[in-house]
């Protein structure tokens, strides 16, 4: 039997939580399901109640779950901005308040009205109460980061991330004693000094070894994650949960670790490991014909989904009211505050595995959190182009902005065949119309074996007159390209497109989606099958009229502008989409086109507005490129409770299916 054998063999468990974790995203993507929750089937599918290969209680199971859990909420920390949240504490304070104590109330309501002991019932109110804006990256495609009633829901996270998980330790610690009010005192002192201790510690400590380890990364990752556990671990010793330490060592790794390299592999050892099991482990345990029962036969977990999106919503239609916000920046606390991911099934995951939740209540966030992910972002992007303050086009002097001045465009050289296009390409793109010449700069990033190639190169690029050729060295080439970029303010980065390969390679393929994570300008991923300059047809599809759409209109119409090229904008809409509201949109995309400004070049664009309906984008999509030589998509990444979240997988698609030339650009990670 295999369960027999993998109960015996703690690596061959490692290998298939290992193998289940890389081999089931990408095959569930394909479906359009999130990630994690084809791990969450997974898990169901080779647990007890399924194949009966793994169960929760192997100890290799056990510990990487735990890893898991601790990761999640550690991310949780890290991901925070902190400094948006002192920039509006206040409002974010109240906000986050409000928004924690209705659910909590109306959880504790409701749990007490199925029979619930008194902490289980203020479990669940507290599991209620936190939450996950799952919406900012759609905040952050239509340029509203800045907008008062994003900050203020974006700074309540920290709130009601705070208070849920001091409840948690509180009645963790309570279910062990007693309910009296010394043993409430003394524990609350515990848990003020704990986290006193904790973040002092990690920020006096982290500010002097990042001072200290610059040239040793390895020593500051390792350092990063002895932080993490020892503060798990003094939490337990401390009487209080381990996620606590966890998240409160997050806000202080947060406050004193820059952005880079090492920020970086923290987050993908999490995301690649520990939090994947983390989701397989809640799979094993969830017993699809009680989940069954539980969706059909009982009406907690419909009343738990009701009292959630109720009390929410009253909290930002309280908080609204009293700062004087419109519908539709009360829609959008609201729908930022909605989706319950990270710390929700924490909290779940520890209440149930400790005694105070049952399967009813397990079963019950797990429905809840499918239903609030969905309708959280839906509600974000239905609010943020209804506010008042919203900018049309980008911010004027934003990093990301490509202006129609001369823009420095960097173009790392990794395959001499595409070298001579590339170049071509940025070329077009750099010159502008404005005083302020545009720049070029050939870019080979080697490691310190290949110097002596690397060196050869520069030469024979400067005696070529590719523009200002450079020459870094640097282990990590996709860290080397992100540094140059930073170094030489460039605008853009081209890069050539390689054929992807092998199950789990991202959508780029390695090295391009590595520098699209960490290049903190545009990306420009260029697949050519000819001479860039002979390009006479453009084809720009856009979905939604945001800043980034926008952005990307921009950048057709300046290379179309170089080429002498005609452009087309295309957008292909619902066709159950009312007159009314089609009548705006082509109105909003003809004041594009006066809006954008002079075109730098020559000529002037001939731009066609194309406005269909389709009820299959990418058959129609592909139809409409037959009449053009470059098709110009664009893509976002985003993260997810500290996770990066590789570009949709309809672009990787459309890039397998298009015959013509393509242009994609891959906005920074973050903002």
């Amino acid at each position: 039997m295999i369960s027999s054998w993998l109960s015996d063999n703690p690596l061959a468990v490692l290998a298939l939580l290992l193998g289940v974790s890389v081999v089931v995203p990408p095959l569930v993507r394909r479906l359009g399901m999130p990630d994690l929750v084809g791990l969450l089937v997974a898990g169901v599918l080779i647990g007890p109640h399924g194949l009966q290969w793994l169960n929760p209680s192997q100890p290799t199971v056990q510990l990487l779950s735990d890893g898991g859990v601790i990761y999640l909420l550690f991310l949780a920390g890290l991901e925070i901005d902190l400094a948006e949240f002192a920039r509006i504490r206040q409002r974010s304070l109240r906000f986050g308040l409000l928004t924690f104590a209705l659910p909590m109330l109306g959880g504790l309501l409701l749990g007490l009205g199925f029979g619930y002991s008194l902490l289980s019932a203020v479990l669940i109110g507290s599991i209620l109460s936190s939450h996950t804006p799952l919406g900012y990256p759609i905040v952050r495609s239509y340029g509203a980061m800045r907008e008062e009633a994003v900050t203020v829901a974006i700074g309540g996270t920290i709130v009601t991330d705070i208070a849920a998980l001091v409840v948690l330790a509180l009645c963790m610690g309570l279910a062990q004693g007693n309910l009296s009010a010394l043993g409430v005192g003394w524990l609350l002192l515990r848990v003020g000094i704990y986290a006193a201790l904790v973040v002092l510690v990690i920020t006096r400590l982290g500010r002097s070894l990042v001072q200290r380890s610059v040239n040793n990364d390895s020593q500051l990752f390792v350092a990063v994650l002895l932080a993490v556990f020892l503060a798990a671990l003094a939490a337990e010793l401390a009487g209080v949960e381990k996620i606590v330490g966890a998240f409160l060592a997050g806000l202080a790794v947060n406050a004193v670790l820059p952005e880079g390299r090492v920020r970086e592999q923290v987050i993908v050892v999490g995301a690649s490991l520990f939090i994947p099991v983390f989701f397989i482990d809640l799979g094993l345990m969830l017993d699809l014909p009680v989940f069954a029962r539980t969706m059909v036969g009982s009406p907690f977990a419909l009343l738990l989904i009701a009292t959630l999106i109720g009390t929410k919503g009253l909290a930002a239609w309280w908080a609204g009211r009293f700062y004087g916000y419109g519908r539709a920046q009360i829609l959008t606390m609201w729908s930022l505050s909605l989706p319950q991911v990270a710390a929700t099934l924490a909290a779940t995951f520890v209440g149930f595995r400790g005694g105070l939740l049952d399967a009813q209540v397990l079963n019950g966030v797990l429905a809840l959190m499918v239903v609030t992910a969905s309708l959280g972002p839906w509600l974000t992007a239905r609010a943020i182009p209804l506010l008042p303050r919203l900018l049309v086009g980008p911010e004027p002097n934003g990093q990301g902005t490509l202006e129609r001045r001369g823009l420095a465009v960097l173009v790392p050289i990794t395959n001499p065949a595409w070298e001579r296009g590339l170049i071509e390409l940025a070329g077009l793109l750099a010159n502008g119309k404005g005083a302020v010449p545009g720049r070029l700069m050939p870019l080979k990033v080697v490691t310190p074996e290949q110097s002596g190639a690397g060196r050869q190169w520069l030469q024979r690029s400067g005696s070529a007159a590719l523009g200002q050729p450079l020459l870094r060295v640097d282990s990590d080439i996709a860290s080397g390209i992100a540094a140059a970029a930073l170094e030489q303010d460039a605008d853009l980065v081209v890069m050539g497109l390689e054929p992807a390969a092998g199950l789990g390679r991202w959508l780029f393929g390695d090295l391009v989606e590595a520098t699209c994570r960490q290049v903190a300008c545009p990306v420009v991923v260029a697949r050519l099958h000819g001479d860039p300059a002979s390009i006479r047809r453009l084809l720009v599809p856009i979905k939604h009229l945001t800043a980034a759409a926008l952005e990307q209109f921009q950048l057709a119409r300046r290379l179309a502008a170089a080429c002498g090229a005609r452009l087309t904008l295309l957008h292909l809409h619902d066709p159950n989409l009312p007159a009314a509201a089609l009548g705006q949109l082509g109105e909003e995309l003809q004041a594009w086109l006066g809006g954008a400004g002079p075109e730098p070049g020559p000529v002037q664009v001939e731009v066609e507005v194309m406005l269909k309906p389709s009820w299959a984008v990418e058959n129609d999509l592909i139809a409409a490129s037959s009449h053009h030589d470059l098709v110009i998509l664009r893509c976002q990444r985003r993260v997810v409770a500290g996770l990066p979240i590789p570009a949709s997988e309809r672009v990787s698609r459309l890039l397998g299916r298009l015959e013509c030339s393509t242009l994609v650009i891959s906005d920074p990670l973050r903002s």
